[in-house]
């Protein structure tokens, strides 16, 4: 059983090997408080350090962990990524932007009748998150 509920996102994050440059852009397969599982065009060893960033929660929006589990899949790999356990907040934080962003978009896509960019998306959910959450002038 796990210990975390996971959270279904295919948003696209990128797989930075400590020290190196970060990875093509992969897909994310779902998402908790304890890590992440992605798709990936290559494997990782069990135990690599690494950081998963969400590019499009912005530039701070990058976890370390490490590769616990590793599954080759037709046309690529499915990679588990158990997140450090220092800042449970930050992960907690994570999660939960994943999710009101994954709602929003099911929102927008549903009022328009259509898929749409998700980069468009994102960029309207983060201005109206900035929008919502501007100090008010005294």
């Amino acid at each position: 059983m796990r210990r975390f509920l996971r959270h279904s996102s295919n948003l696209p994050v990128e797989l930075r090997l400590r020290r190196h440059s970060p990875s093509a852009s992969q897909r994310l397969d779902n998402i908790s408080l304890g890590g992440a599982a992605c798709h990936s065009s290559h494997p990782l060893a069990l135990g690599t350090p690494i950081t998963l960033h969400i590019p499009l929660l912005g530039d701070k929006a990058a976890y370390p962990g490490e590769v616990a589990w590793c599954t080759k899949q037709t046309n690529n790999y499915l990679l588990g990524v158990a997140f450090s356990e220092h800042a449970p907040e930050l992960r907690a934080h994570m999660v939960e932007e994943v999710c009101h962003l994954e709602q929003y978009r099911r929102h927008r896509e549903q009022q328009a009748g259509q898929a749409l960019p998700l980069e468009l998306i994102a960029e309207e959910w983060r201005e109206q998150r900035l929008t919502v959450f501007k100090p008010a002038n005294p």
